[in-house]
């Protein structure tokens, strides 16, 4: 079992309007420099935001949503932190209702 983590909030939040993208710039760099495997990804309409679990969650962001998923909690406790206006959250992977945990829909 894989345990994932998650922000996530509107599309536009996380693209445009507090672009994360110098954060997982500098993240990606630090991997390679350090021979490390990702472990995150930023996804624009996740499919895993439909199961069961989620319904209460996704109904209070703005659609289209997005999330950046990542297997390390320290890493998305950073993104919370730094972030105001997105949700967390995480569920286990084998799981009924996900088929794959980085399919978009």
């Amino acid at each position: 079992m894989t345990t994932y983590f998650f922000v996530a909030a509107s599309e536009k939040y996380l693209t445009v309007e507090d672009t994360v993208e110098e954060i997982l710039k500098e993240r990606i760099r630090n991997y390679k420099e350090n021979n490390k495997e990702i472990d995150f990804w930023l996804l624009k309409n996740p499919s895993f935001l439909q199961i069961s679990q989620f319904i209460d969650l996704k109904a209070k962001i703005p659609s289209p949503p997005a999330a950046i998923l990542s297997t390390d909690k320290k890493f998305i406790t950073f993104l919370k932190l730094r972030l105001e206006f997105v949700a967390v959250g995480e569920f286990e992977f084998p799981h009924a209702e996900i088929t794959d945990p980085l399919k978009v829909e």
